[in-house]
């Protein structure tokens, strides 16, 4: 399977970017072919712009930027989002991405793609508990899962929360191993 491996963090060597790191290489293991695209260290635009709301929903109506991510998105059959957990959903960069690539006419609407499996690993700062305590889990997956992947046709999903992260080292490389189990077994 090929799939694109989408990091939102402003540092490489964030928890983020090590998690990121650890599902591409138990995704290799298991002999998926691995596309990553740092968001940051491509310098991606987050912000939709006219020329990204055009009223056809055509691929070549939009931008040259997005025409490039959505091909790129495209040409693999799944799709990996790692990132943290910042107030209660994705970072701003992520979210610009979302909005200016899986737009009308490309991921939702009349159109078919190809994107048959998706996965959004979310690190949190906050504990499961913290989490459920007022239903932020199933507004998080409400959101993501069905808010974003499932309404574009992407069936098979899941939103993975990884908490806890500020509890320390141990915790973090119980994710990171997780994360690579993830990929291996994806």
């Amino acid at each position: 399977m090929k799939i694109l491996v989408v990091v939102c963090h402003p540092r490489s060597d964030s928890l983020t970017s090590k998690t990121a790191k650890a599902f591409c290489e138990g995704a290799s293991n298991a002999g998926h072919t691995i596309e990553l695209l740092d968001l940051y260290k491509e310098n991606f635009d987050p912000v939709l712009r006219m020329d990204d709301e055009p009223s056809d929903g055509s691929l070549e109506s939009y931008s040259l930027e997005v025409q490039s991510q959505y091909k790129r998105l495209i040409n693999n059959d799944a799709v990996v989002m790692v990132f943290p957990l910042w107030w209660w959903s994705m970072p701003a960069m992520l979210k610009g991405w979302i909005d200016r690539v899986w737009n009308y006419g490309l991921m939702y609407g009349t159109v078919k793609h190809n994107i048959n499996k998706g996965l959004m690993l979310v690190l949190a700062g906050a504990s499961e508990k913290q989490i459920q305590q007022r239903h932020y889990d199933v507004a998080i997956n409400t959101n993501l899962n069905l808010g974003i992947l499932n309404y574009c046709g992407v069936n098979e999903s899941e939103v993975l929360l990884l908490d806890a992260t500020n509890d320390g080292e141990k915790q973090c490389a119980l994710h990171i191993k997780k994360a690579y189990e993830m990929g291996l077994s994806f």
